[in-house]
Formats: structure tokens, C-alpha cells, sequence
């Protein structure tokens, strides 16, 4: 469902993402790890089409995310970092922008938008201004238009960020109910829930992947066993690390 081949994205003399190369299928839901200024944003936004790379290429669905990007995106719902929206709107009016864009109208266009703020949770916010809205209630609206059109491929940044522990495990849950049906990549610094949602984790440093494959051959490369210990051992290692291959 996702190709990325051997992305390269230059910011000057300054090599961000240096030759990352992975697929997702349908069912996996990837936790894609590191430090900040690792290169994960970058690479997301390479793949959601937001930022063309310099070397490589990336697809969804089989469409080139670059000389094909409608196509591609049409198939992607995407969480950018910081849940960027439009203040003046409301959750439900935001949604309904984003699915008429898409070409929805009449009562396809009520009926997902009401599935996607129900699977927010967004309650009885889906009709205050975003402007007025916590953090949390902010980044759940952003995640309604996300997956307001049932895309195959979702690329979620930081998807749980701002929330209280209740609405975090909803939102996990709402990952591991549509895993089945989707290709999802996670981006997260809750390290915890890498094992809670996720079938598989790479970590990436300095613009290199240094890990990939399932959590628990990730927790497993750390004498303490646990997915954090592993992180903090595998983003500390020296610069030119080559990547290490975990079990699928």
C-alpha cells in the first residue's frame, strides 16, 4: 500500500533524509520512531506529498507520490505535526471542507461526516470554533478530517499529542479498529504505544533507518527488554550506525 525507495530530501548543505527505504501492506500499523531532527517528519511529509524529494521515489496504492500526487492522496489521510486547521471553523464545518474537496456532496457527504466525528469522539465540540478548542479537541477534529474519507493509507503525526489518558486510549483504540482495512504509520514520543497499537516499529537517527521490525524485536535488542530502553540505546550509538534488521 506504501512504497518508499531510497528517499534522499536536502535543506542546503544540510542532508535530512538519507536513503530511507520500507513498504507497509494492508493490516500494519507502524510506529516510526526517533529523536527530534531525526528525519521522521520530513519523510512523512515526502510521503504525503507535501515535500518533493531530491533522490528517490515514494507511492501509495501505486500511484507516484510526486507525478501522481491527486491520485495518491486522494488514497491518504493525513495528521500533519501540530494538527494545522482553520480557526473560524468548527470540527464538523472543517470536515465537511475537507470531504467536499474530495468530491463528496448531498447525503454521502452528512454520513461521513458524522462517522468521522463519532470515531473522533469530538462530542459536543463538533460545533465550537477550532479557535476555542484545547489542544486535544484541536488535534481530534484535525484527526476527523483525516480519516473523514475512509482512506487506505493513513500517516498520523503525533496523533495522540495534548490528549488526557481517556481520550488517548480512545484514539488508540479507533487505530487498532481500523488496522485491519488500512496501512497506518504512527509517529510518536509515547514510546508506549508502540507495543499498545503497533505491528511493527522503525527507529530512524540522523536521516538512516537503525531499526526495523516488530516491538518486541525492537524492546528485545536492549538488555532491559523494553521498547524505551531500546530506543534510547539504538539514538545514542554512533552516527554511522548501519541499520539492524529485526524479525517481521
Amino acid at each position: 500500500m506504501l512504497v518508499a525507495d531510497q528517499l534522499i530530501k536536502d535543506f542546503g548543505s544540510f542532508r535530512a533524509v538519507q536513503g530511507v527505504s520500507f513498504t507497509l501492506e494492508r493490516g500494519e500499523v507502524l510506529g516510526f520512531l526517533g529523536p527530534n531532527g531525526a528525519g521522521k517528519t520530513t519523510t512523512m511529509r515526502m510521503l504525503a506529498g507535501g515535500l518533493e524529494p531530491d533522490g528517490g521515489t515514494a507511492s501509495i496504492a501505486g500511484y507516484d507520490c510526486t507525478a501522481q500526487r491527486l491520485e495518491a492522496q486522494s488514497r491518504l489521510g493525513y495528521l500533519p505535526e501540530g494538527a494545522p486547521s482553520y480557526p473560524a471553523m468548527t470540527p464538523r464545518s472543517f470536515v465537511m471542507f475537507g470531504l467536499r474537496a474530495r468530491g463528496f456532496s448531498g447525503s454521502a457527504l452528512g454520513r461521513a461526516t458524522a462517522l468521522a466525528l463519532e470515531r473522533a469522539n469530538l462530542g459536543s465540540m463538533a460545533d465550537q470554533p477550532i479557535g476555542t478548542l484545547s489542544k486535544g479537541y484541536k488535534r481530534r477534529a484535525a484527526l476527523a478530517a483525516a480519516i473523514a474519507h475512509d482512506p487506505a493509507v493513513l500517516i498520523l503525526d503525533e496523533p495522540t499529542d495534548g490528549l488526557d489518558p481517556n481520550q488517548k486510549d480512545g484514539v488508540r483504540q479507533l487505530i487498532r479498529d481500523m488496522a485491519p482495512e488500512k496501512a497506518i504509520i504512527i509517529s510518536t514520543h509515547i514510546l508506549e504505544e508502540v507495543p499498545a497499537v503497533c505491528s511493527r516499529a522503525i527507529v530512524i537517527d540522523q536521516g538512516k533507518i537503525l531499526f526495523d521490525g516488530t516491538p518486541n524485536a525492537l524492546a528485545a535488542t536492549a538488555s532491559e527488554k523494553t521498547v524505551e530502553a531500546a530506543f534510547r540505546h539504538l539514538t545514542r550509538a554512533a552516527p554511522n550506525s548501519l541499520a539492524v534488521g529485526g524479525a517481521a
